[in-house]
């Protein structure tokens, strides 16, 4: 009776340092868990002990005889992994925590609350004696895992259990609604802390910057998420939901959030944290089909097999895919040899391609190997004219797309586009604008790609790594800059901070009314008692100016 990882594994890895016989991986120091879109379970050496279901934050992993029908498939899922890379048990833990040092004097300043900023927090907190000064520019903390994991996703939402009770620490200081680079400059902050480290992510959207981009209905995604995820930045936004299609670029998991919930039926969302306005839109919504465009074949399609395997047991919505488009090339008949999950995409796809579509009135459009080249309409977008491509391989290995002339016309009144985060640069601190990243070392922020390493400056999370990995990789990401920086204070790089009275000063001046954790427990608890009253996890506020009256609140 093996155990199983599903759908909602976050890659935190911490299931596998309790298991008594390695059997589950990748693991955080083997090489393919940087790309890996889920850990898996042996199926031939797990020895059933269930130590690690109670140390996954997300419930994502299930005795064999307690799957639902819908998780049937992970079975494959799990065991296909060890056909293609067997493992061999270690003889070592997996990653080490460091032994705990003593960090008195030792102040950390971490800018961003979102996931990696929170895993830096809880590696420094296995240190006796440092304190720790967590800052973020929103009110309410976690960055995307408030505002970007999607709400009929709870199990992934519930991580902030797993971050909320370092910022309970008599040791850790909550700074919210303090923007760095406004109402503190980098400068600053590194001369009131030993060390600061910058979690800032990656904040905007890449965007393809072809003709008609700039149409009215063109639009990145990633303000559509934040629209409906309870972002303050977006909470005015509005987005014209009076046609029968939208067409979303791109087809991560990021596109199939979006598109899931705009094909979703209202009641069902009615029972998420979903906001209140874009609850009330989608309700007099008129789309009918959601096309997905994706550069690629399935063999190298960006969502993650988890996902996309939880869209085809859907009520509400049929997914359709066109046989020849699910037909894999010469070039992915070769990757799929030695690839169980790109092979494992090829089938799914294949499967959905030959399905009978069931009686839903919606329709999930997965296309592929296809380019949007430009956009028309006579001040608001009308359509989008894409290109077939043929796909070679790079210098590198990376399979790639060739597009090749305009081939189609599909008629949407809406375009999302969804290919990719990027980061934006702190003021006061060195910026690789190619990358979208903050040049560094190991986490050790550098005066430029090739430079120096900048005193008592560490980066961390998808400022810099760029924007990959699941919300779990940020853990070794965390582990590796902590590492650093525990080297430096070893070697007297990085000495005590100066008296926190100064700061405290600094701080009062400049933004009297930053929010601390009892002002964020006010607004958490405002949220679910409001939601309470509705039937929902929480009801968020959206307005700057509401969430700080709540938590000004007693």
């Amino acid at each position: 009776m093996p155990h199983v990882i599903t759908q909602s594994c976050c890659n935190d890895a911490s299931c596998t340092a309790v298991c008594p016989v390695d059997c589950i991986h990748p693991t955080m120091d083997e090489p393919r868990y940087a790309t890996a879109e889920s850990l898996y379970i042996d199926p031939d050496a797990c020895i059933d002990c269930g130590a690690c279901v109670e140390h996954c934050p997300v419930d994502a992993i299930v005795a064999d005889d307690r799957l639902s029908p819908d998780q049937q498939r992970f079975q494959q899922i799990n065991a296909s992994y060890f056909t293609a890379y067997p493992t061999v048990a270690r003889s070592t833990p997996v990653s080490p925590v460091p032994s705990a040092e003593n960090l008195s004097g030792i102040r950390i300043g971490v800018v961003g609350t979102g996931p990696a900023g929170m895993y830096t927090a809880l590696e420094l907190l296995n240190h006796r004696g440092v304190d720790i000064e967590l800052y973020d520019r929103s009110v309410t903390p976690y960055g995307l895992l408030r505002t970007g994991v999607a709400p009929d996703h709870p199990d992934t939402k519930a991580m902030a259990n797993l971050f909320d009770p370092a910022l309970r620490k008599r040791n850790v200081s909550l700074h919210l609604g303090v923007a760095v680079g406004s109402d503190v400059s980098t400068d600053e902050l590194l001369a009131h802390h030993s060390a600061v480290v910058f979690a800032t992510g990656a904040a905007t959207s890449r965007r393809t910057n072809i003709p008609g981009s700039e149409l009215a209905g063109v639009h990145s995604a990633t303000r559509f998420v934040g629209w409906y995820n309870g972002g303050v930045d977006e909470a005015s936004a509005s987005f014209d939901l009076s046609g029968q299609r939208v067409v979303i670029i791109g087809n991560g998991n990021v596109a199939i959030d979006v598109a899931r919930i705009l094909l979703s039926d209202p009641a069902h969302l009615a029972r998420t944290d979903i906001t209140d306005h874009a609850l009330e839109a989608l309700r007099s919504s008129s789309i009918r089909e959601v096309v997905l465009l994706g550069r690629r074949g399935p063999a190298q399609a960006s969502y993650t097999t988890p996902e996309f395997l939880a869209l085809l047991n859907r009520s509400d919505f049929n997914v359709v895919i066109d046989p020849d488009e699910a037909a894999p090339d010469d070039l992915s008949r070769h990757q799929i040899v030695n690839d169980p999950v790109a092979a494992f995409k090829v089938q799914l796809a294949q499967e959905v391609a030959g399905r009978r579509p069931s009686g839903a009135a919606r329709r999930l459009v997965f296309r592929y190997l296809t380019s949007p080249v430009r956009y028309s309409g006579t001040g608001a977008v009308a359509a989008v004219h894409v290109s077939r491509n043929t796909l070679a391989s790079g210098h590198d290995g990376v399979v790639q797309a060739i597009s090749g002339p305009e081939a189609e016309v599909i008629d949407t009144s809406l375009v999302l586009e969804a290919i990719g985060y990027r980061g934006t640069e702190v003021p006061g601190l060195p910026f690789d604008p190619h990358r979208g990243v903050i040049p560094n070392r190991n986490g050790r922020v550098l005066s430029d790609a090739e430079g120096d390493p900048v005193p008592g400056a560490y980066v961390v999370g998808w400022s810099k790594r760029g924007p990959l990995g699941v919300i779990g990789s940020n853990k070794r990401c965390a582990r590796e800059t902590v590492s650093c920086l525990l080297d430096d204070i070893g070697a007297g790089v990085v000495t005590a901070a100066p008296e926190r009275a100064e700061l405290v000063a600094l701080l009062a001046r400049r933004r009297p009314d930053a929010v601390g954790y009892d002002g964020w427990s006010r607004i958490d608890s405002a949220e679910r008692s409001a939601g309470d009253r509705t039937g929902r996890p929480r009801l968020k506020l959206t307005d700057v100016d509401e969430l700080r009256r709540a938590a000004a609140a007693l």
